[in-house]
């Protein structure tokens, strides 16, 4: 008897013992202490909005090389070979020239992935506006059966056993056990770092630069600021969108519940807000086609005739281009070709050509 039970206390010891070292080695003990991160101050255009930065993730050098790292990096994918750059190109202005973006099991998205331009500021993003930080908003796409389609479970094992990602968790975090709340914190603060504020209409906006409008960029300027165009409505301010939800006519339907896609109303739960989407930034917008939340238009031009002339009635149409119907504004030729000469002087190539954008891997 007395035999029995020392041999059930050896094992039971044996147990604890081969326990803790399974524990040790999916989850292994931090190796070091880490100096501070390095503060990062994002350099902004004295004409735009402070960065609202949230109090438990400031910007730091560490966090935004991570970040950048993690963003290109196709080990957050079920079969290692797509990364959120994937879908969000930066010679688009990290958008997806696709009107679907296609995961890992080649299946398609349901909306067109929107530009990360200027991410920074808005706080409902995503075209419904489900996500209130850049933080939520990047813990999505891994799971997600259409996209990367992947535990965070798995993801946290693989970067825990990278030759490279302990350490530089490390220091950006002062924790070297890699986990998704400090992954989707790295990627928020490189993505904060997106800001485009050099394109051809910033610069002939500052005295001295040398560089001046056309007299066709001029008047589709003019005709984007006023009530003829009425652009500014939605598209205003110097980040050129108020980052509002609207209903811009896309769709004729009787009934605000008869929308194939309900926008805002599927996360707000209300009527009101049935066929109802983010309205993007215009900058960089001649890179970023195909344009609405499903993408349905291929070129500026087709957006400018949609708004010329092919609003669709509904319930819940934004009352600005309500008081607009039937139709449209009723652009001309001349004017469309002025208005599409203007949105490409928001192109800022410096953008989507900056090497602290690009893919550290290449």
């Amino acid at each position: 008897m007395f035999k029995f039970l020392a041999i059930q206390k050896v094992l039971g010891v044996l147990l604890v013992f081969m326990s803790i070292n399974a524990c040790k080695d999916e989850l292994p003990e931090p190796k070091k202490e880490y100096p501070q991160p390095t503060a990062f101050e994002i350099a902004i255009s004295s004409a735009f909005p402070s960065i609202p930065i949230p109090v438990d993730n400031p910007t730091t050098v560490e966090g935004i090389a991570l970040g950048r790292m993690l963003f290109y990096d196709p080990i957050i994918s079920r079969d290692s070979s797509m990364s959120c750059a994937s879908c969000h190109v930066q010679e688009h202005a990290f958008s997806d020239p696709n009107r679907f973006s296609i995961g890992v099991d080649d299946l398609p998205g349901t909306r067109q992935a929107m530009a990360l331009v200027n991410v920074a500021y808005p706080n409902k993003l995503m075209w419904d506006g489900r996500n209130a930080s850049l933080e939520e908003q990047a813990l999505g796409p891994v799971e997600h059966p259409l996209e990367l389609n992947i535990a965070w479970e798995e993801v946290e094992k693989r970067l825990q056993r990278s030759a490279v990602y302990p350490e530089m968790f490390g220091n950006a975090f002062g924790n070297d056990i890699p986990d998704r709340n400090m992954a989707v914190k790295a990627i928020a603060q490189f993505e904060r770092t997106l800001i485009s504020q050099t394109s051809k209409f910033d610069l002939a906006r500052q005295n001295g630069s040398g560089v001046f409008f056309s007299e066709e960029e001029l008047r589709g300027y003019e005709l984007f600021e006023n009530e003829k165009g009425n652009c500014f409505h939605c598209h205003g301010s110097i980040l050129f969108t108020d980052n509002s939800f609207g209903n811009n006519g896309l769709d004729a339907v009787a009934n605000a519940s008869q929308f194939s896609d309900l926008g805002l109303g599927a996360i707000s739960g209300k009527t009101t807000d049935n066929g109802l989407f983010r309205a993007p930034t215009l900058r960089n917008i001649a890179l970023t086609a195909p344009y609405m939340h499903d993408g349905r238009f291929n070129t500026l031009e087709e957006v400018l005739d949609h708004y010329s002339s092919g609003i669709e009635a509904s319930p819940t149409l934004h009352p600005i281009i309500q008081s607009e119907s039937p139709g449209g504004v009723g652009l001309t030729a001349q004017q469309k070709s002025d208005l599409i000469a203007f949105l490409h002087t928001l192109t800022d190539t410096a953008f989507v050509n900056n090497p602290a954008f690009s893919n550290p891997f290449e």
